[in-house]
């Protein structure tokens, strides 16, 4: 059977050079080498604020600046803070989330008929600068330059733990801000309830990126409130409470459930029953220190291993659990489901992940990989498909392909988890015959024609390394009339293939190929690739490279076409080039997920050594740490 090339590849790129060991070692806190504000400059799109290894919570600062940068709600090269929300995405191209807004003010707060959220949120918020900021895994902290509040995080797996310590001066106000919202997110229905003198409950109903997101929630005071305003600022669904207080400082534990305000009480209560931040944020700090500790490696280079392991903090931070304590969830048609003995997740950003997160998770997340496929296979069960890019309890159908399949293949294939198999198989056979963006021409012509489908040679090349996944699970469990037509069908790269140009091309309905032709062009969604182009795109058969390399002529022909790659003076061309493209060598883009394979492509054609070159290229120039230390959002 060919060799599949799912590869961790941090793991290879930044581990390979460094020696590994399993006797004991000198003890040390792997979390000091955990620096969260690498990946916030740039497009690294990542957060700095509290998260528990794939909790409920992630407790951190935003912007309120609407961008593509801060789709995580928070940038390097801002100074403001709008608000400290609930739930943040982490090194996404799409923003969303943000739920759930706390922010202190120590000055009179009005509530004015009409306003803007946007013009009240920017009447209140924070000032501060990078040298009122720290973080490490599980806690974050900042001192408000204009107000002189420190206001400080850390969380548990279910629940989020604020303390804020305000100055002498002023009055002690906590705003809860339901109407806040980044990217297109819009709250369409928002409640704020004053449950007694230290119980506030409510929920926030938002449509965004994902379409019906629910965010029920209950926040716990440390002293009585003494004295609260509610209003709608900015219209319907934009509910806005002042909470004031009495004592300097003020705590606030919250937790949050997509299915009910109840749910969200006994997530708070049964995770965070006591008061002790520290002790809190102590635990928070354990459990990343337990979880880092999965990989282990020896170097006296400190700046290597911050870069390492703040990456494998970043490969934790999600998934993230969905289910509540009692199990229960919101499904995708907006009903309540209920996990029964598995953790249900959300966040599966599969076109990005199941390449080399995924399986990397095969090697130190065994049960929580037996946990995501049961999440994948209950998606199935609710809606005939697995999911695609699921975010918070809704399918966005965001990106190309059906990645849940090689997920669920390479559990089966390892043999992890205790899933059902046939169950398995049938929901990847039924993802892979549903006739969703040009699979029915897909199966019918052997390729998506250009002229019907957009980003049809992506899209192909992506579905065909899913056919060759369900094939090898057929194969493994005796389905040989499956084996052999996915098989087949896994070989549709063929039909791309350019002879006389030797690229990969879009072709149309009457088998023609498209016009013109540059290799270097791309226009983000708008052309044959997807956030790529030809010479990217070229490389995108990790399941069979020996036909690949067949294609382009032999060995030494493949490699010398590989090796243009990474020697193009203009490796991108267009005005509306894909911002994704980053990381550049040549026209090979490190910054984005489909050519992440390419470098180890030497390998098979008898250049190892210039997979080692490059591999140790990209570790030390692609990878830093600073703000700006990760090359793309990725």
């Amino acid at each position: 059977m060919r060799s599949f090339i799912l590869l961790s590849m941090f793991v290879l790129l930044m581990a390979s050079c460094m020696k590994t060991t399993t006797n004991a070692i000198q003890e040390e806190r792997l979390t000091n080498f955990v620096d969260p504000f690498i990946g916030t400059g740039f497009h690294g799109h990542t957060y700095p604020g509290a998260s528990y290894p794939f909790g409920q919570i992630q407790l951190s600062p935003d912007n309120g600046t609407q961008g593509w940068d801060w789709c995580s709600g928070y940038h390097y090269s801002d100074s403001v803070v709008a608000g400290f929300s609930h739930l943040h995405l982490s090194g996404t191209g799409i923003g969303d989330l943000a739920d759930i807004s706390f922010l202190p003010v120590t000055g009179e707060v009005t509530l004015q008929e009409g306003e803007q959220n946007a013009d009240f949120v920017k009447r209140y918020a924070g000032k501060y600068t990078h040298a009122d900021e720290s973080a490490q895994p599980g806690y974050y902290a900042v001192t408000l330059k204009n107000n002189g509040v420190k206001a400080e995080f850390t969380v548990t797996e279910r629940a989020g733990l604020h303390r804020y310590s305000f100055p002498k001066e002023g009055e002690h106000n906590l705003l809860i801000n339901l109407g806040f919202a980044i990217n297109w997110d819009k709250p369409y229905q928002t409640t704020l309830n004053i449950a007694d003198s230290t119980l506030v409950t409510g929920s926030r109903l938002s449509k965004g990126w994902a379409a019906d997101q629910h965010v029920y929630f209950a926040a716990r005071f440390s002293q009585p409130i003494s004295a609260s305003q509610i209003a709608n600022v900015g219209g319907e669904g934009r509910t806005v409470g002042i909470l004031k207080f009495k004592d300097q400082q003020v705590m606030v534990k919250v937790g949050i459930s997509s299915v009910s305000v109840e749910n969200a009480l006994a997530n708070l209560d049964g995770s965070l029953p006591g008061w002790d931040f520290e002790a809190t944020q102590k635990a928070a700090s354990d459990a990343w220190e337990k979880e880092l500790a999965r990989i282990r490696i020896e170097s006296t280079d400190s700046i290597q291993k911050t870069i390492f392991y703040t990456s494998l903090y970043h490969t934790m931070v999600a998934p993230a659990l969905f289910s509540d304590s009692n199990g229960e969830f919101k499904g995708v048609k907006g009903d309540k489901q209920k996990a029964e003995g598995y953790n249900r997740y959300t966040v599966f950003s599969l076109w990005d992940t199941y390449r080399a997160l995924h399986p990397l998770y095969t090697l130190t997340q065994q049960a929580r990989v037996n946990d995501m496929v049961k999440s994948m296979l209950d998606n199935y069960k609710q809606t005939g498909i697995l999911p695609v890019w699921e975010l918070e309890g809704n399918e966005t159908f965001c990106m190309v392909g059906n990645h849940s399949i090689p997920v669920i293949a390479e559990a089966i294939l390892k043999g992890i988890g205790d899933f059902d198999h046939q169950l398995a198989f049938e929901a990847m056979k039924a993802t892979s015959m549903n006739d969703r963006d040009g699979m029915g021409l897909y199966d019918k012509l052997g390729y998506m024609p250009a002229d019907k489908i957009q980003q049809s040679v992506a899209k192909s090349l992506e579905v065909a390394i899913d056919d060759w996944c369900v094939a090898a699970v057929a194969q493994k469990l005796g389905k040989t009339e499956d084996a052999a037509y996915f098989a087949k069908r896994a070989e549709s790269f063929k039909a791309y293939f350019d002879k006389e140009t030797g690229f990969m091309r879009g072709k149309l309905s009457n088998g023609q190929w498209t016009t013109p032709f540059d290799p270097a062009f791309s226009n983000h969604h708008g052309s044959d690739y997807t956030e790529g182009n030809g010479w990217q795109y070229l490389w995108l058969v990790p399941q069979n490279v020996n036909g690949l390399i067949e294609l382009l002529g032999g060995k030494e022909p493949f490699a010398d076409k590989l090796e243009q790659l990474f020697n193009v003076e203009e490796g991108v061309k267009g005005e509306e080039a894909s911002n994704d493209i980053t990381g550049l060598i040549g026209a090979y883009a490190h910054g984005n997920e489909p050519g992440h394979h390419t470098t180890f492509l030497f390998n098979y054609a008898g250049r190892a050594w210039r997979t080692q070159e490059l591999n140790r290229k990209i570790q030390t120039e692609m990878y830093t740490n600073t703000p700006e230390g990760i090359c793309g959002n990725e």
